[in-house]
């Protein structure tokens, strides 16, 4: 008898070990920004953005951002936003900023909670609902395949209407590289029975946003604006032809190639950044 119970404790302690530790519980109003992965979240005690100020090119785009941000920090109402367009022309740095902006303006407000579309954002929701601070959840390079229509409809009922839709503290920060963010073809308009429901329901997911902001290439003006202020921020000597050529080498102009460019011009200056 005295073996047989050494051996179902033995068991026992081997199926403790087997059964992973609890998850630690999210303290939402300790740090400026988490990380959602799915059942629990990770905090990030410093949320590295940005300055505003040097973020050029998009005045238009970070005017918009960032008063929608300080309205939902502040408790006013927000819209959910829609941030597409360009690669590298600074949409998910904007709203980074954007973000630090709003705390240091309204201290513990705010966070950001970035996450992804199968990260579980249902149990994201029901975490964030209830709590005495707002949060900007955050979809980075979003885009849906035209074969995934039930990703896109869960998001559409997360904006709105759903029974699982986010809750009042909580807005949605989208960033695409298309403003449909779901896939679209030309074979769209080849359809013969009425093509422009199939056009409509890949649009209706964009509709959702209230505030949809559009990044576009970067003019030659503002790619040389966006070095000078970076140059002058830290202190730079730079040459425009070369970072003309910098930019006809990577065969795009964008805040991200300065950026690049100004990185290149700190390295060889024996400079951090």
């Amino acid at each position: 008898m005295i073996g047989s119970e050494s051996s179902l404790e033995r068991i026992a302690a081997a199926l403790e070990r087997l059964v992973p530790p609890p998850l630690p519980d999210t303290d939402w109003a300790a740090h400026p920004a988490y990380v959602w992965l799915g059942n629990h979240a990770r905090p990030v005690p410093v949320l590295e953005a940005p300055q505003l100020a040097l973020m050029q090119g998009i005045d238009a785009q970070k005017a918009a951002v960032v008063g929608n941000v300080l309205r939902l920090a502040a408790g006013s109402a927000a819209h959910d936003m829609l941030l597409w367009g360009a690669r590298g022309m600074g949409k998910s740095a904007l709203l980074r900023a954007a973000i630090a902006e709003a705390q240091a303006q309204h201290p513990g407000n705010i966070a950001l909670v970035q996450a992804t579309p199968d990260s579980g954002l249902a149990t994201l929701f029901g975490a964030l609902r209830g709590q005495n601070r707002r949060f900007l959840v955050f979809l980075d390079d979003l885009g849906f395949d035209a074969a995934d229509t039930e990703g896109a409809r869960k998001l559409r009922s997360w904006l709105e209407g759903g029974v699982e839709a986010r809750p009042a503290n909580v807005r949605l920060a989208v960033t695409s590289n298309r403003r449909a963010i779901v896939e679209r073809h030309l074979s769209e308009q080849d359809d013969p029975i009425n093509p422009r429901d199939a056009v409509d329901d890949r649009l209706a997911l964009a509709d959702r946003f209230g505030l949809s902001l559009g990044f576009h290439a970067c003019p030659q003006d503002d790619y040389l604006a966006i070095i000078a202020g970076y140059a002058a921020h830290y202190g730079l000597d730079w040459d425009q032809g070369e970072a003309l050529e910098w930019s006809k080498r990577r065969g795009a102009r964008s805040g991200r190639v300065a950026w690049q460019f100004v990185t290149e011009l700190a390295g060889r200056a024996g400079r951090s950044l």
